[in-house]
């Protein structure tokens, strides 16, 4: 047990305003979103948000850094491999992140992960502002990948084990509007500063101040309640839960009252893991009871990469230069429109999730990808009008934001709150973790692969090709995806036995 997590500590901190886990669905949504509710979901999602900010700033560093005028470095005339790997890098680090998560995540816990990840941001963002060579920007993009690993892994799990059951849907997908916000916020870093010489190390740069303040909040926070009751630490679950508690239950229910109904709380919690803390992480694989959820966190974290659009936005500001946008500034100036875009979008998830649901999200959301990645290969073809033509390109950032809308309501928000949802208390940490690296393993992947898919099919044909996978998407979602929206963790873990 550690030091810093003990009862005591946590008994003296500030009792923040209410939150119950356990609240009752008639409790309104409002009442629920208190200052504590907001804080234990803020740190957390700015994992979320450094994420984003590397797949937004990339798009623009990337110009950047490849400039004979702008770079500021002697070897600016990258190959298209060694693009490939600036961009892919955070991406193998974060798959190598998750697969660390998944032997030592669940003994760490949710918070000191996050910790780490914030350290690892903050170590590689420094690294690529000061490199003096292009292999120290390459340790830096890993080091930062590694981050992302970690901090991916334990922000949808700390969040979901949080959250009153009624918000839960809004709050995990409120962090994939982080997402979405470090991604404008990348774009409209490298719209700023585009024009700089040695513009990309200013781009990278700004991840050091924002990990410093992941790292300060979730020092600041306590451990999640449910992880500390899934270790047997009981009194520990209780503290952390008088420190975050108090809404939806009755002014009344107070003193000693208040703590009994909460250590009855965290009984429910310990006995939903019935002891099973010390579980292998391939019992996922080898217990059947497992299986159904095991497919469907792996694979939405799958379809999400494969469908292209993830991979695609690390190369926007290029696509849009290709695409008739032929300035540096121009193409990261559409792209901070395209950033703007995928925020409002995701409001619209947000806003809908808990009410609309989880399943008609995803299906209607991938059946608008399949449309807009139609239309975009048909642009991009030439069949109806040439591709140069200005009719053309405007049409071409119109199915692009079709592409970016009809995700954002989709793939993007619920993929990462089934994930946070799903899995028993259990193996959350070890099922979490398989899906991050199913994630990031296959955006690693399509990101690295892109620039040479881009050759050999024309980008026409690349769209053609994740159009088809987004319609066998649409197939497995139908037949797998249960919809979880209203329920408590415990109650949709009993979905799986029914």
């Amino acid at each position: 047990d550690d030091a810093d997590d003990a009862p005591g500590d946590v008994e003296r901190q500030p009792l923040m305003a209410p939150l119950s886990l356990s609240a009752p669905s008639t409790t309104s949504a409002s009442t629920l979103f208190t200052p504590a509710v907001l804080l234990f979901f803020l740190f957390p999602a700015i994992g979320g948000l450094l994420f984003g900010y590397d797949i937004g700033a990339t798009s623009g560093a990337l110009l950047s850094m490849t400039s004979p005028t702008l770079s500021g470095t002697s070897w600016y005339d990258l190959s298209t491999s060694s693009q490939g790997l600036v961009v892919s890098l955070s991406l193998f680090g974060a798959l190598s992140g998750s697969a660390l998560a998944l032997v030592f995540g669940d003994a760490m816990g949710r918070r000191k992960e996050l910790i780490l990840g914030g350290a690892l941001y903050c170590a590689g963002a420094g690294l690529v502002y000061a490199a003096p060579q292009l292999s120290i920007v390459m340790l830096g993009r890993l080091l930062y990948g590694v981050g992302i690993g970690f901090s991916m892994h334990a922000a949808p799990a700390y969040i979901a084990e949080t959250s009153p059951p009624s918000v839960r849907g809004v709050l995990i997908s409120m962090k994939e509007g982080f997402i979405v916000g470090g991604i404008l916020l990348g774009y409209l870093v490298s719209y700023l500063v585009i024009d700089s010489v040695g513009g990309w190390r200013s781009i990278y740069g700004v991840g050091v101040p924002l990990s410093v303040l992941l790292m300060a909040g979730m020092a600041w926070l306590p451990e999640s309640p449910r992880w500390l009751a899934l270790k047997g630490r009981k009194d520990d679950a209780v503290a952390c839960l008088m420190r975050m508690d108090a809404g939806g239950v009755d002014e009344a229910d107070t003193g000693l009252r208040r703590k009994e109904t909460l250590e009855a709380e965290v009984d429910g919690m310990m006995l939903s893991t019935s002891g099973d803390d010390q579980l292998p992480f391939w019992i996922v694989f080898t217990d059947p009871k497992y299986r159904p959820a095991l497919t469907v966190g792996l694979s939405l974290m799958l379809f999400q990469q494969i469908t292209g659009q993830p991979s695609v936005l690390y190369y926007a500001a290029k696509i849009f230069q290709d695409a008739g946008f032929t300035s540096s500034s121009s193409a990261t100036g559409i792209s901070v429109v395209l950033g703007l875009f995928k925020l409002v979008m995701t409001g619209v998830a947000i806003a809908t999730v808990d009410s609309w649901g989880r399943r008609p999200l995803l299906l209607w959301g991938v059946s608008g990808i399949v449309v807009a990645l139609v239309a975009l290969a048909t642009i991009q073809s030439s069949l109806l009008l040439p591709a140069s033509a200005p009719l053309a390109i405007n049409l071409n950032v119109v199915a692009l934001l079709l592409y970016v809308g009809a995700y954002q309501v989709s793939f993007g928000p619920i993929s990462w709150l089934l994930c946070g949802e799903v899995f028993p208390l259990s193996v959350r940490g070890s099922a979490i973790a398989l899906a991050t690296i199913t994630n990031f393993a296959s955006n690693f992947l399509v990101s690295l692969c892109i620039p040479t898919l881009q050759e050999s099919l024309g980008q026409a044909g690349l769209y053609v090709l994740f159009a088809g996978i987004a319609v066998g998407a649409l197939a497995v979602i139908n037949a797998t995806v249960p919809e979880t929206k209203g329920k408590s963790l415990e109650e949709i873990e009993r979905i799986w036995s029914e």
